[in-house]
């Protein structure tokens, strides 16, 4: 019915109801009785005519979208009535549910939401035992002689960023390009919103030397301000013409996805056949499943297949494939992570529940007599239940209004945070999937605050009710162990979010802490890779004399050198072996290499423990050296000096020095093995990274270093100044991420714990001031009530406390895995949790107290 229709009824049933009413106050008249006393019986004949009424209601089909708009008129005439009261659990709720629904979007977007792949599930990560790249032999091999998948793509998994030079328009700059397999994108299932993907001859081209590329749409936007007419035009790569053939969709976004931090540019081809392609572990692969085969099935083959390749390619590299689903291997790493957040936003929301049903109780307090006469009146106890329900949900609606405001703003500074090393960060965003999350969180919320409240006003008799609403405690005592169990609550689970950030706090310091084996601070870094291209060594040599003389030469520096890979910014590795040593082929000891010249360790600041560093005079026609770490020489040689010792890779080479290791995969890995090789006796590297210390900010001197080196080469990009701090931010900034949540989190349940603290006490006090007068009138002095009011407070917070420290000796355990140098029952961070809160309880209390102590005698004994 229509809601005309809805009011017309309802007319007519009091019409009729009073029309009964009549008729039997007048069978009572005509009996004898005085038209007062007839009305009177005819009441008590005929019932209440309200609770007739609402039985009625009940009835009819349409009786509960009355209701729930009586309801909710009188819930906002409610909240309009009350306006500080209505704002502060406005805002206590938009900022639990916003904080919730900002992590939730961020669980959404890297655990809940498939990726941006046709049928991601069945798309598998295949790795190389602990490595995460293979031979370009191997993955030919297995691409096609396995029956599992129904294809297998590659990319060059030794890409670093700038690792191309593009000319020809405007001044040359280092973009980022990746070499993938043809079938990379049709895999995936990524087609180009301009323009077309790689076809088979392109596809097989010369590496390094590409006809063709694709665009990435970032790229296309910021670069070529999104102009379709790129499609089809040449640019200058490495001084080589190349097509545009496509441009790639802003929805699929290579390196948040597969490697974060690093974004990329522009996608070439990885050619299969060409003789000049690297030959060692370079691929990384992917595959598509085939209709109804499992990973598991995947893995027994491909390890049987892998097997058989060992034994008939003994020349290769062993590949010992590890095969993982897609979306478990790009957020695997931060899952625990994102589980410890969700189970955060649970917890604060919890406490703003409690929060707000202390609120509500105070607030149900004062309206004891209101809910008395209504039930007097005919309210049943589900009317008045609904009634308190319906209040507290709008409550939390509107609170929800805000939150989501706050999320949207939340979402959009997150996604453009490139400071933090988190994959798919880039996609989130506030989407249908937390629009449904923030509604089922405010009236999930609305319910459990307003509950507890409802179930204390059932249907009061109206001599209980008025009874209860006059007594000068706080709603009846039977109601202040609620409270109070609120208040203890509140402070357990904020005891339990405190001692997680703790220690992730602890462990993250102790990651700060860590020794890199080099030193960060004052030293930056650019790619000087020249625009030409060097025929010998002679004239590379030539080039690293004029290049670092010139920037030795600048004010300010104190030490240069050149490298082609930087720490915490990508690896290489070759299988080692010392003069007359040998291994088994599965138990080989690998180094990571790195091509460095004379300068190089003291830009770095990396120590040297014996023998000589590298010098000019290391060239091409002098004695093959090499340079190692101290595990390296400890491993190779134990219990030696391994100065002088032979390794006989690269044709065999000298040690001349050992020096510190290095954490080159971040500050919670070990360095492993590393070898240092003489940029001027090779060059087999992949780039060329100017590393300078200065005594200056770092960032200044991006252009003295281009005035330098302008003589040299005018087309040489050096724009793109680093410092090495960015490299160890970039590392630790998954951990950063989350511990700056997880504070924030804890730093707004201390806040509401002390809220809920103060307002009972504050209650309480206000409730308890005639007793509290007449006490003192008794001869109680001021600093014994208020250290009464102070020692109740201390025992709440101690019970919570209690209670959150047990809660935590369990919980910190599922954390262990997040924690670094410490352990999940860490006795200083209990201690110091446990005497914050106390001390923030006693905070919150002072204030009251000071109030109680403050009460005149007389004055508390007139108040009624």
């Amino acid at each position: 019915m229509k809601w005309w229709q809805i009011r017309k009824r309802d007319e007519d049933l009091q019409r009729e109801l009073q029309s009964d009413l009549e008729l039997e106050a007048e069978e009572q008249r005509e009996r004898g009785l005085s038209p007062e006393e007839a009305r009177r019986a005819a009441l008590r004949a005929f019932g209440n005519p309200t609770l007739i009424r609402e039985q009625t209601h009940a009835s009819w089909s349409t009786s509960w979208l009355e209701s729930f708009a009586q309801d909710l008129r009188y819930g906002i005439r409610g909240m309009f009535r009350n306006p500080g009261s209505t704002i502060f659990a406005i805002l206590i709720v938009g900022l639990g549910i916003g904080g919730a629904s900002t992590v939730f979007s961020v669980v959404n977007a890297l655990l809940l939401r498939p990726l941006p792949f046709h049928d991601p599930r069945q798309l598998v990560w295949i790795g190389n035992g602990d490595c995460c790249t293979a031979q370009i032999e191997q993955y030919v091999d297995l691409r096609n002689q396995n029956k599992s998948f129904s294809d297998l793509a590659g990319w060059a998994g030794d890409y670093s960023a700038g690792n191309e030079e593009l000319t020809g328009s405007g001044e040359s700059q280092r973009i980022t390009a990746v070499a993938v397999t043809g079938n990379f994108f049709p895999l995936l299932g990524v087609n180009p919103i301009i323009g077309r993907s790689f076809t088979a001859a392109e596809a097989e081209g010369i590496y390094r030397a590409p006809t063709a590329l694709l665009i990435s749409n970032s790229f296309w936007r910021h670069h070529f301000a999104s102009d379709p007419g790129i499609v089809g035009r040449k640019i200058t790569l490495n001084n080589q013409p190349v097509t545009v053939i496509g441009i790639l969709p802003a929805s699929f976004d290579f390196s948040s996805i597969f490697d974060p931090g690093t974004p990329v540019d522009v996608f070439i081809p990885w050619p299969l056949i060409d003789q000049k392609k690297p030959s060692g572990n370079t691929t990384k692969i992917i595959g598509r499943l085939k209709p109804g085969v499992t990973v598991q099935n995947a893995t027994a083959e491909l390890t049987t297949l892998a097997q058989q390749l060992n034994t008939q390619h003994p020349e290769r590299n062993p590949v010992h494939p590890r095969l993982v689903p897609l979306e478990q291997y790009v957020s695997g790493q931060v899952r625990p992570a994102l589980i410890v957040l969700m189970c955060a936003v649970g917890v604060v929301m919890l406490i703003v529940c409690a929060n707000l049903s202390h609120l509500q109780l105070a607030r149900m307090s004062a309206r004891q007599k209101e809910m008395a006469v209504r039930a007097a009146l005919g309210a049943s106890r589900m009317r008045l239940l609904r009634q308190v329900l319906t209040e507290s949900i709008t409550l939390s609606l509107c609170g929800a209004a805000l939150g989501l405001i706050l999320a949207i703003a939340g979402t959009r500074e997150l996604a453009h945070l490139t400071a933090f090393n988190l994959p798919l960060l880039a996609s989130i965003h506030v989407d249908t999937g937390t629009l449904a999350f923030t509604l089922s969180m405010a009236v999930a919320a609305g319910v459990l605050f307003g509950l507890a409240p409802a179930l204390q006003v059932p249907a009061y008799r109206l001599r209980e009710g008025l009874q209860d609403a006059g007594r000068e405690s706080s709603g009846g005592s039977r109601h202040n162990w609620f409270r109070n169990s609120l208040v203890i609550s509140e402070f357990a689970l904020a005891c339990i979010l405190l001692v997680g950030a703790a220690l992730l706090i602890q462990s993250f310091l102790h990651v700060l802490d860590v020794d890199l084996g080099f030193q960060p601070e004052r030293a930056a870094t650019l790619r000087i890779d020249p625009s030409f291209k060097m025929a010998n060594l002679q004239q590379q040599n030539s080039f690293l004399d004029d290049a670092l003389g010139r920037v030795r030469a600048i004010p300010g520096v104190t030490a240069a050198g050149v490298a082609d890979v930087l720490p915490l910014d990508g690896d290489r590795s070759w299988q080692i072996t010392g003069k007359g040593q040998v291994y088994d082929k599965n138990n080989h000891p690998e180094a990571y290499i790195r091509v460095v010249t004379d300068g190089y360790f003291a830009a770095l600041g990396i120590q040297l423990k014996s023998g000589r560093e590298f010098t000019q005079s290391d060239r091409a026609t002098t004695e093959p050296v090499v340079m190692v770490n101290e595990t390296f020489a400890r491993t190779l040689w134990p219990g030696q000096n391994a100065v002088g010792q032979i390794v006989t890779q690269d044709g065999g080479r000298r040690v001349i020095g050992v020096v510190a290791d290095v954490h080159h995969g971040g500050p919670e890995l070990s360095g492993g093995l590393e070898m240092y090789i003489p940029m001027r006796q090779s060059n087999d590297y992949p780039s060329m990274r100017l590393i300078v210390r200065t005594a200056l900010t770092p960032d200044s001197l991006a252009a003295g270093i281009r005035t330098a080196l302008r003589p040299i080469d005018p087309n040489l990009p050096v724009t793109e100044l680093q410092t090495l701090q960015q490299f160890v931010d970039r590392q630790v900034s998954p951990r950063r991420f989350l511990v700056m949540l997880l504070t924030g989190f804890a730093a707004f349940a201390l806040l509401l714990a002390s809220l809920g603290i103060y307002a009972l006490i504050s209650y309480s006090v206000s409730q308890r001031t005639k007793e509290i007068g007449i006490r003192m009138a008794l001869g109680a002095s001021a600093s014994l009530v208020q250290r009464s009011v102070l020692t109740r407070t201390l025992q709440l917070a101690l019970a919570g406390v209690v209670l959150g420290t047990l809660g935590s000796f369990a919980l910190s355990r599922w954390m262990t895995s997040l924690l670094f140098g410490t352990t999940p029952t860490n006795p200083a961070v209990f201690t110091g949790v446990s005497l914050l809160l106390c001390a923030v309880a006693l905070i919150a209390a002072y204030v009251p107290a000071r109030r109680a102590a403050r009460i005149e005698p007389l004055h508390a004994l007139r108040t009624e």
